[in-house]
Order: C-alpha cells, then structure tokens, then sequence
C-alpha cells in the first residue's frame, strides 16, 4: 500500500541535493545578470515593461534592474532583497552585494559537492566575514578633523561612485553639486531637503545646484511676480466652492433670481473664507487643490501671490524647508506656522516658468535641478545623483574612507588566506572558498572593461603581499595602479554593508534543503 501523500496534488516539494542545487542556480542566474554592470566599464540594461505604454527604463543600478524584475526562484528573490535593502540602508554598492553573495554560492557549491555539510562551510564563512571586516577597520582613514582632506575625501567618493554610472563623463561636475548638496545638509541625513527636478533639453553639463526651493509651478495671471521677505501659508484645502458642490442634493427653486441668491451665498462664503486667509498677514498662499478664478482675483486683489494645484511631494517638502504647517482651517491664525522665505520669483528654465524660494528657513535645503537629452537619461542621472547623495550623506556620518577600485577586496582576501592557513579542519576548505569569492569582485571590474582578469588579479596578489600597498583595479589603463594616486576612493560603511549582507545572505540560501510549493488555489475551493 503506497503511503498517503501529505501535500496536495500539485504542491511539489524538492528535497536535499535537488532544492540545494535549485536555490544555487537561481542566486548565480542572478549574480551573473547584474555582473556586468559593475564597475567604472559596466554596461546598461534595458528593462522595458510589458504593461500599458510599454515604459523602458534605461538603468545601471542594481537595485533598479533586480527590483524590475518578477522572479519566481526563491533564492534569487534573497538577493533581490538584499540589493534593495543596501539601496535604502547606504544608496550605493547594490551590485557589489549581488555579485559577492552570488560569488559565495558559488564557491559553497563546489563545497557541497565536495561533501562538506553546509553548515560547517556557514561556520566558516562566518569568522572569514569577521576576519575581513577587522581586515579593513585597520586599514581605514579618517579625515573627519582636516576639513580641506574630509572634504577632497567627499570628492573622491562621488567620482568613485558616478564613474560607474551615465554621469561620468562629467562625474567631477556632478561630485561637486553632490558634496555640495551634501554638506548643506551639515550631517543630517535626511535628503528630504534635497529636492531634484528634471527638466529635458539641454545637456547634463547644464544641471546645476540651487540655493533654496524650486516649486515646479507657474505663478497665477495677474499676480506679483516677485515677493520680498516672504510669509508663506501653505494649506491643503478647497478653493472651489462658488458653485453648489452637494452631489446628489437637489434644490428646487421657484425662480431664476433663487439660484442666483444661492450662488451669491456661495459666493460671499469664498469671500470670508478668503479674507480669513489674508487676515494671516501672509503675502504668498500655496494651496495643494485648485483656486478657483474668483478666490484667485481676491488674492491678487491684496497683492498676494497665490500657487494652486502644488503637487503633494513639492509642497510637503515646502512646508518643511520653509519651517511651515500644512493648514486647512483658518479660523484662529495665531495657531498657524507660517513658513518664511527672503525672496519669491518666477525663473526659467529651458522652456518652463519655475517659482524660485530663496533664503528659506530650513538652511540645508537646496534643488538640484537637472538638464539632459530625455526622460530616460534625467531618470538614470537621477538614479546616479541619489546614489551619490546616499553615499555621501552616511559618509559625513560616519567618515571612515577606504580606497577603492578593488583594492578593499584584495585587502580582504589577503587576511582571510591568512586565517584560512592557521585553521584546522575542514572549516579551513571554506575560508579559502570566501577569500575567492571576494577576489571575484576586483575580477568583474577588470572583465567589464576587457582586460586580461587572471593576469592582473595575480598582479595584484603579489603587490598586496607589501606592506601597506595601495594598488587596485585600474581599468583607464589597464593594469594594477595606485588607488591613492588615482583618488578612488569609498565609503568604509557601504563596504561593510555589502560584505556582511552578501554573507547573510549566502548563509540563508545555503540552509535550505528543502523547497516546497504550495499548489495553486482552485476556483471551488474558493467558496
């Protein structure tokens, strides 16, 4: 008699060396996916959406491309994550951690074969990532002291950042508007009050930083164009009520002249309303919903600017940046904080009218306005910029600096040979496996740009062998050159996070031994 099965008719469960051999394939599919797009030489992708309007998205970032995808291997999904979540922890190095976690796998694939239990090749991942983060918390420079080296460190981040990215042609440029945006901020992390408004036309040379706050709005017909030591209200309510707005109400009136008294009413509340609105002392009015033509003439009657329809991104970060409340009653004004800003004006830009606030409350803000061929170049540079912001934000935070171009790899795999040859035991097998994979990244680089990898990274192992030895990837070139010499430089906090979530990462794929899938919902099961 054949034993009763457990799961439903269509559930399939993979057991052991099958579910193992699944999760690898699916994580490695990935890895290799996103490979290419890192590093200074990394190609581009183009993802196009198979939804309504066929949206493309032309994109070098991790991130980006994994998040885009609908995947349905489970292991693969891990990495998706852990590339989102290095997104949203430090903005940058999303590719590296994909690359690296699927380089783990790899190498315990060979491992698992080799019939080592996973849990002992877990064990020794584990001391090999503490081996490697102590590797290069001895190596770390901080510059937080000397203001002129922190900030030609800051400098060097951003470049090193954009080089892999459509900005780098002009990356020193853009290193500039980031660091400058950046220090703005004077160490808060909060890029809320960066704000970065696209604009077609022109090149990506004409984007520039802007002191203050850019509302991408038009300012009313008959209205001041130009307001000095503004007060600025800004509400979220209804300015449109000069019409009978009951719906499904109806009003029976015995004549025209009835109607025309109720419109009046309507009429003299909007007035009250309004004048409540200007018994605030303000001389500028936002308002995040329409402002009706009557309302609107009121307003430029006492000389008030009014903005209608400010979209709901744009006027919370205004209310912000201007130190103000978002209102929507107004009958006791001293309750209302007002948001104040020196001087309101209309500018232009390539061929739109912008309002411009300057001198704003909050001193840290600033928008950065970006120019660029089209839509697919802005959203990529864009991209590109809030990286860099990223980076450069926790950076300020927490200011330890390597160099970069695979040289932190290189120090890292040094160490971790080191451990794996006073090991004993098995374990030794897969400390060795860990410095190989993280060799793999400098490996990537130097591929992407078509040099001979073996060759240079064997370069690169002999040069490490110095004491305090600099030398890394340089793909301009060609060969192993001078990190410190070439000022690429990276963040210590966005190489810790990619070692230590590629490694959690690894472990958790390498725990699975069974793989089990529900069957599908049947429509009569549904009653």
């Amino acid at each position: 008699m054949a034993i009763e099965k457990i799961l439903k008719d269509e559930a399939s469960e993979e057991k052991g060396e099958r579910a193992r051999m699944a999760s690898f394939v699916g994580a490695m599919a990935i890895a290799d996916l996103v490979k290419t797009t890192l590093g200074p030489k990394g190609m581009d992708k183009i993802l196009q959406s198979t939804g309504r309007g066929h949206q493309v998205t032309v994109t070098n970032d991790g991130a980006t491309i994994l998040k885009s995808l609908h995947i349905d291997n489970p292991a693969a999904k891990v990495l998706v994550d852990i590339s989102k979540v290095q997104d949203d922890e430090v903005g940058d190095g999303t590719t590296s951690v994909v690359v690296l976690a699927g380089e783990l796998l790899r190498e315990a694939e060979k491992l698992v074969a080799a019939k080592i239990h996973p849990m002992t090749i877990i064990s020794g991942f584990r001391m090999a990532a503490e081996c490697a983060r102590d590797a290069l918390l001895e190596k770390v420079v901080d510059n937080k002291e000397n203001e002129e080296k922190f900030k030609s460190d800051l400098m060097k981040i951003a470049m090193t950042t954009l080089s892999s990215k459509i900005l780098s042609q002009d990356k020193e440029y853009f290193a500039q508007l980031a660091v400058d945006a950046v220090l703005r901020l004077k160490g808060s992390t909060n890029l809320e009050a960066i704000h970065i408004i696209k604009k077609p036309g022109g090149s990506l040379r004409d984007s520039f930083l802007d002191e203050g706050f850019i509302l991408d709005k038009k300012i009313g017909v008959g209205q001041p164009k130009r307001i000095e030591n503004a007060k600025i209200l800004v509400s979220n309510t209804a300015m449109d009520t000069d019409k009978v707005k009951i719906y499904g109400a109806r009003v029976r009136v015995d004549s025209m002249s009835r109607v025309a008294e109720i419109e009046a009413a309507e009429k003299e509340k909007m007035r009250e309303k309004v004048q409540k609105i200007i018994a605030h002392g303000i001389n500028c009015f936002v308002n995040r919903q329409l402002i009706y033509n009557f309302p609107e003439e009121l307003f430029a009657d006492a000389g008030i600017l009014a903005i209608e329809h400010a979209d709901f991104d744009g006027i919370e970060r205004l209310a912000l940046v201007t130190g103000g409340d978002i209102a929507s009653t107004f009958d006791n004004p001293e309750s209302v904080k007002l948001g104040h800003c020196k001087l309101i004006e209309e500018i232009m830009i390539g061929e739109d009218k912008l309002i411009h606030f300057s001198g704003v409350e909050m001193g840290q803000a600033c928008t950065i306005v970006l120019r660029g061929a089209s839509h697919h170049v802005l959203d990529e540079a864009e991209r590109s910029l809030h990286d860099a912001l990223c980076v450069l934000s926790q950076t300020v935070n927490d200011s330890r600096v390597l160099l970069g171009g695979g040289w932190p790899e290189m120090v890292m795999a040094k160490a971790v040979d080191e451990l794996a040859r006073k090991t004993p035991g098995k374990k030794s097998h897969a400390i060795d496996a860990f410095s190989r994979a993280l060799v793999a990244i400098p490996t990537t680089i130097a591929d992407n740009a078509g040099l001979d990898s073996a060759e240079l990274i064997a370069q690169l192992r002999a040069e490490h062998q110095k004491e305090g030895c600099t030398a890394g990837v340089d793909v301009i070139t060609g060969s192993a050159g001078d990190m410190a010499e070439l000022g690429i430089s990276e963040s210590f906090k966005v190489k810790q996070a990619v070692l230590l979530s590629a490694t959690e990462a690894a472990e958790m794929i390498l725990r699975v031994d069974e793989i089990i899938t529900c069957a599908p919902r049947r429509r009569e099961d549904r009653m």
